[in-house]
């Protein structure tokens, strides 16, 4: 039977080590043995786990209901290989959708095709947006509710390139921090202050107007602890929600001082 220490598991499944450790803090993922040397040990066992942790994960799943789901006496990993390969699907549908309004808005933009307003927005989910915006209320208070109505306000000025534009921002800045990640980049190095600055920036755009120092790191622990948002970082790299906040935490005080 293959053993694995961390770093070799963590090569073989792209979950950083900094993840596999807090998995084992919490109780979610721990090594079959840990040697005298104090090295954690994985076998085959352990890599079916994991790979449960991250499909969940993908789902959207927060980390205690995935570690209550995995700890039941009933668990079936058939049944459960199962049951995500069925809403895996579903979600594969859901993406293609968008996929195609991306591909529609960038051929309206270049002038091969015209697209309607409102079809820029088919395939989101509004009652998804609503849950995220009533989250933001009840973990803030009513002057939320005010700052998102506000950034609602600015949005609606913005035509088809400001949308692209917005988007492609986003993409690069977790496409820039997951590489900042896979370097072992400290969250407040140089490279990865500059792209928390354009963060900022994004953030303010979003938002239309400039976020406080208290609530750039707000919203890092709202990515840590809302699984739509986990489980689109962990999607791009394992381990990056946790990375990203940090580095959110680092830029804020910084701004602060």
């Amino acid at each position: 039977m293959s053993v694995y220490t961390v770093k070799q598991m963590a090569r073989l499944s792209g979950v950083s080590v900094r993840a596999l450790h807090h998995y084992d803090a919490i109780g979610l993922l721990r090594p079959r043995a840990v040697g005298a040397n104090g090295y954690r040990y994985y076998d085959r066992e352990d890599l079916l786990r994991l790979q449960q942790i991250l499909f969940h994960r993908a789902l959207e799943t927060p980390l205690k209901d995935i570690q209550a789901a995995l700890d039941d006496p009933g668990f079936d990993l058939a049944a459960a290989l199962r049951a995500h390969r069925v809403r895996l699907a579903s979600e594969a549908e859901r993406y293609a959708r968008l996929v195609d309004i991306v591909d529609r808005t960038l051929a309206d933009l270049k002038g091969d095709e015209t697209m309607e307003d409102k079809e820029m927005f088919k395939g989101f989910d509004p009652a998804k947006q609503a849950r995220h915006e009533a989250e933001l209320v009840e973990r803030y208070g009513e002057p939320m509710a005010e700052r998102i109505a506000q950034s609602t306000a600015g949005m609606k000025s913005w035509g088809k390139g400001d949308w692209a534009g917005f988007q492609q921002e986003a993409a690069a800045i977790e496409h820039d921090m997951a590489r900042a990640l896979s370097q072992g980049l400290p969250v407040d190095s140089d490279p990865v202050t500059a792209i928390m600055r354009r963060h900022w920036a994004w953030i303010a755009k979003s938002w239309n107007r400039e976020p406080t120092p208290d609530a750039f790191a707000g919203l890092a622990h709202l990515y840590q602890d809302n699984p739509e948002f986990t489980a689109r970082y962990e999607a791009i790299a394992p381990g990056l929600t946790e990375y990203l906040a940090e580095a959110m935490r680092a830029f804020a005080e910084r701004r602060a001082a």
